[in-house]
């Protein structure tokens, strides 16, 4: 599962992350409000951990825009006050859940796993595009019943590209989103992964899926 942590205090964000990662999560991490619905708008979330105190537009402002929108991504918020007016109007705007600060790291890390199972309930774990599918549970992949064998990067590329199907997405974004890591603009790691699985999921098939779009990234979608 895919989490976005919006937390302005960048050392509790760095925390919260890496105790994520470590549970398995792919984790995305921003310090404002503005920033927040930027990421949530370009990116399929399936939980978002947010914090009410921000700088600029708060947490709260945040949740109802994104339920103004119609986006239902589970919603945990964080807040150092803790008031039971604050809580109240929280989960009146939409949350989902609810923490107060300080927090155990660990409990932060179950509400989470709790949020992705009720949202899994209500959503298949199955991502299809055209006769691709990806189960995100067994983490297995095949094209036309064929199964396809994927090492665990592969697997973690191809999942972020079927959920960001029919959308842009450019090697800066793809370094950052599949691999959590800054690199050097200049490098080529992203096109010889897309090289890789561009051989197992479309070579011996039609249509062509993954389609390279010069200068700008990569395309996924049945029709270039």
């Amino acid at each position: 599962m895919r989490v976005l942590v919006v937390e302005d205090e960048k050392k509790t964000a760095s925390f919260v992350r890496k105790a994520l990662q470590a549970e398995g999560f792919a984790v995305d991490a921003c310090h404002n409000g503005d920033d927040a619905l930027a990421a949530a708008k370009s990116t399929p979330f399936d939980i978002i951990v947010l914090d009410i105190m921000l700088p600029g537009r708060d947490g709260l402002s945040v949740l109802r825009q994104l339920r103004e929108r119609r986006d239902a991504t589970p919603i945990l918020l964080l807040s150092a006050r803790g008031e039971v007016n604050e809580r109240v109007e929280g989960l009146n705007a939409g949350a989902d859940d609810y923490l107060p600060k300080p927090f155990e790291l660990a409990e932060l890390v179950a509400r989470v796993r709790a949020l992705g199972r009720r949202g899994g309930d209500n959503k298949s774990p199955v991502l299809r595009v055209a006769d691709l599918t990806l189960d995100t549970l067994t983490r297995r992949a095949q094209r036309g019943g064929a199964e396809i064998e994927l090492t665990a990067r592969e697997y973690r590329l191809l999942e972020f590209l079927m959920r960001s199907a029919g959308r842009l997405c450019g090697r800066m974004m793809i370094l950052e989103k599949v691999w959590d890591y800054d690199f050097d603009p200049g490098t080529n790691l992203v096109d010889v992964y897309v090289r890789r699985l561009r051989e197992k999921i479309d070579a011996r098939f039609e249509p062509k899926l993954l389609h390279t779009v010069r200068g700008a990234g990569y395309l996924l979608k049945a029709q270039p």
